[in-house]
């Protein structure tokens, strides 16, 4: 993909994130799928004026979800932004099925986010998972507990341990506005259901 160099490294990632996303539908609801990094982009500049952290969240689901590699945004927006993107890119275990890998897979998200020690790590994350459980409690609302058959990982107290963790791991975060509606929204959703 060719992106003109001469424009700021935020600029580049849009650039490349709508290339990449162009024409892909979100999962659950269909909508085109930029506008989930583009609102992840939206929450991290809630709480940091860092390009390369916004960059790396218009780019988040770029490795993880299309043909771009990490290679490829080290070169066209520099090696932390690459790095930042591969905190949120996980390894698929292609040799399970996504249901039987799913635990596995978001333990290794988890326990890679305690060890972060770059603090665009913890706003890309929490940027990205307010988007999915703003996302989560819409259609939730919408369609009731037979929203939870529409997802890899269709128990919802699974689902709670992982998004409860994440808030968990993000507490230092818990001043921010960005956080502390995260943290309602898990609460709402996965209130009554225990792990």
């Amino acid at each position: 993909m060719t992106i003109q160099n001469d424009l700021s490294v935020l600029d580049r990632a849009i650039t490349l994130a709508a290339k990449a996303h162009g024409g892909m539908r979100r999962k659950l609801d269909h909508l085109p799928y930029i506008m989930h990094p583009m609102e992840v982009a939206v929450v991290a500049g809630t709480l940091t004026e860092d390009e390369e952290v916004l960059a790396a969240a218009v780019l988040h689901d770029t490795v993880e979800d299309t043909g771009v590699t990490l290679e490829e945004i080290a070169s066209l927006c520099g090696e932390r932004v690459a790095r930042l993107v591969l905190s949120e890119t996980e390894d698929k275990h292609p040799e399970l099925a996504k249901e039987a890998s799913w635990h596995l897979r978001k333990e290794e998200s988890l326990d890679a986010l305690s060890g972060a020690i770059d603090p665009g790590v913890r706003i890309l994350w929490l940027a990205d998972k307010l988007t999915n459980i703003r996302s989560y409690r819409r259609l939730w609302e919408k369609d009731g507990d037979a929203f939870w058959s529409r997802l890899n990982q269709s128990d919802p107290a699974e689902q709670g341990w992982y998004y409860r963790s994440i808030a968990d791991i993000l507490s230092d975060l818990s001043g921010t506005s960005a956080w502390q509606e995260y943290r309602q929204l898990v609460d709402e959703v996965f209130g009554g259901i225990a792990r």
